[in-house]
């Protein structure tokens, strides 16, 4: 069901799901020169792997890594030039590639199998993806209206011009199985609070009354989380960003089903102290359809039940985020989920990103990160995580069948 390729420079996975082709590749740029070279050195990269799996032209969702906020303009221009007609939902994330290049790319695409696939692109904030009965929308690359300031502002604008987004194509909020918060200088001051704090705030605010993925568990187990899976991550500068995947389809055998981790307290049943208003998202959500998964890994971190765990230890930290993430997928958690046979292993991982929080610590995160999860699409980017003592973060995509 999936087949792994890695190179110096770039890695894909490629998963053949109920007769569609879905490619998974990063891009870091083999050579130096400047951004117009390293820019065509990865896009050319993407664009050959495509081609290798006959699915040139499917690229839908992509999310583009750079060192600093004043490349985006000219890195903008170079992506929509080379994909001219073909340009997927883009995000521009302000994060330095732990490799030293100016950028590096992670791009999803979803290639024609025996089944039909009609790609809808109508910017590079909002493309749509039909298959079998499947409206996957992705939106990217989301920001707060012009003039608004403070986080809690930012975040009510970012999610509220997302949600007109989904309105373009008749879909509602409830849809998002999966988002990302990048927010600058995520664990600085805001006021006489935490900036990450009041991004939650915020989030609490907006996601009342929102009933997600209503209807998707028929015959399951009552959620344990209502909410969609997700990364709130930081970056560089003093912006926001949201991005999102939202599904909708009236398939009864489809099932939508939010994670949690038998090693962790929900994120949305923290104490105060960690913040006022709790996260509010599951750890993973498991989307599934008769014998097959796909489970949206949220970003995770060193955490055990609500407590940061290995202050000050990058490589143990490391070695407790791998563990929470096994735990997450395994196939006791899924059969705990009520998904028996679901669950799943890192053989099975397709692609991660791997946030660390100081430079130094790359070799030793990848070192261990090679050795536990195998070789496989990775993107490693310099970001601060929610929480100032936290050094390393980790978020992907898993594959499972059941036997």
């Amino acid at each position: 069901m999936l087949r792994k390729v890695t190179r110096d420079g770039y890695g894909y996975s490629v998963v053949d799901l109920n007769d569609v082709r879905h490619v998974l590749a990063v891009a870091i740029p083999g050579n130096g020169g400047d951004l117009q070279e390293q820019a065509h050195d990865a896009l050319r990269t993407i664009q050959a792997v495509h081609d290798e799996e006959s699915t040139r032209g499917s690229i839908v969702h992509q999310a583009v890594f750079v060192a600093d906020p004043e490349l985006i303009p000219a890195c903008r221009a170079i992506i929509n030039e080379f994909y001219g007609d073909e340009l997927p939902a883009t995000s521009y994330v302000i994060q330095p590639p732990c490799q030293g290049k100016l950028l590096a790319i992670e791009a999803i695409g979803v290639g024609r199998g025996k089944a039909e696939v009609r790609i809808e692109r109508f910017s590079d904030q909002l493309v749509r993806v039909t298959h079998n009965a499947l409206s996957w929308v992705h939106c990217a690359n989301i920001t707060p209206r012009n003039g608004v300031t403070g986080v809690y502002n930012q975040t009510i604008s970012s999610l509220s011009k997302l949600r007109g987004q989904l309105a373009k194509l008749d879909l509602g909020f409830d849809h998002v199985i999966r988002t990302w918060f990048y927010l600058s200088g995520i664990v600085a001051d805001e006021g006489d609070t935490q900036r990450y704090k009041e991004l939650n705030r915020a989030r609490s605010s907006f996601f009342e009354g929102v009933e997600f993925l209503d209807g998707c568990q028929t015959g399951l187990p009552q959620p344990l989380s209502p909410y969609p899976a997700s990364t709130g991550i930081g970056t560089e500068g003093r912006g926001m960003m949201l991005s999102c995947i939202a599904l909708a389809t009236d398939r009864p055998d489809i099932v939508a089903m939010p994670l949690e981790n038998p090693r962790q307290m929900p994120a949305f049943h923290y104490a105060s102290s960690h913040s006022p208003k709790s996260p509010k998202f599951a750890r993973a959500l498991a989307l599934s359809c008769g014998n097959y998964a796909t489970i949206f890994i949220s970003g995770t971190a060193s955490i055990v039940d609500s407590e940061s765990l290995h202050l000050g230890d990058v490589e143990a930290q490391t070695h407790q985020t791998i563990d929470n993430i096994e735990a997450l997928i395994s196939e006791d958690n899924l059969r705990r989920h009520g998904l028996p046979g679901l669950g799943t292993t890192f053989d099975n991982l397709g692609l991660v990103r791997i946030y660390i929080k100081r430079q130094e610590d790359f070799e030793k995160t990848r070192a261990i990160c090679r050795s536990r999860l195998g070789d496989l699409p990775t993107i490693y980017a310099v970001a601060d995580v929610c929480r100032p003592e936290l050094l390393v973060e980790i978020e992907g995509m898993a594959f499972s069948r059941r036997p």
